[in-house]
């Protein structure tokens, strides 16, 4: 476990920063780029967690906690000192997004238009870290091109923004409160 007695050790003052196996790189690193976006995505549910109905915080609180766990193994390469014991998104995080999803879903009507963010506080905030998450997928899909990167954490990323995209049509009134994209409607 972590131990933060000391906030500041000026570590990080000349533009680097330490990976999780002790090895230093620049502070724009694509590693650190990925894992740095999954902490912007992380609190991104934070914010959506204020307004949250506790079926949904539930959940986000859940997601919150896996999205620390993807940020320790993306900080950890799988090829570093300290990979071997180091914590990995599990296929079993990604299937319970994925059994969510489906619950989720089962209690909306299908869509007939792109949904616009929006609607309640809570949709919009979940839209905007659904959109924070995807940018956290294309730096983690960049970073595998280069090193190795845990396949079940790019897939964590692509099932995240899916759930929080049919959680933000699920707290707008099951989809009912949604804003629909009317192609060219003010030409």
């Amino acid at each position: 476990m972590v131990s933060l007695t000391r906030i500041y050790t000026r570590g990080g003052d000349a533009g680097e920063t330490s990976l999780g196996d002790g090895a230093r790189v620049a502070k724009h690193d694509p590693r650190v780029e990925a894992f740095g976006t999954v902490d912007e995505a992380n609190a991104a549910i934070g914010l959506a967690r204020l307004s949250a109905p506790a079926e949904a915080d539930a959940m986000l609180a859940r997601i919150q906690n896996d999205l620390f766990d993807l940020g320790a193994d993306l900080c950890t390469p799988e090829d570093g000192r300290r990979a071997a014991g180091a914590l990995r998104i599990q296929a079993s995080q990604v299937e319970r997004l994925e059994r969510e999803i489906d619950a989720l879903n089962a209690e909306l009507k299908p869509l007939d238009s792109f949904v616009l963010p929006g609607g309640t506080p809570c949709a919009a905030h979940l839209h905007l870290a659904r959109t924070v998450t995807r940018r956290a997928e294309r730096l983690a899909a960049a970073l595998a091109v280069r090193e190795t990167v845990n396949g079940e954490a790019l897939k964590y990323l692509n099932r995240l923004s899916d759930h929080l995209f049919v959680l933000s049509r699920h707290v707008n009134d099951k989809g009912a409160g949604d804003v629909l994209w009317t192609p060219g409607a003010n030409r």
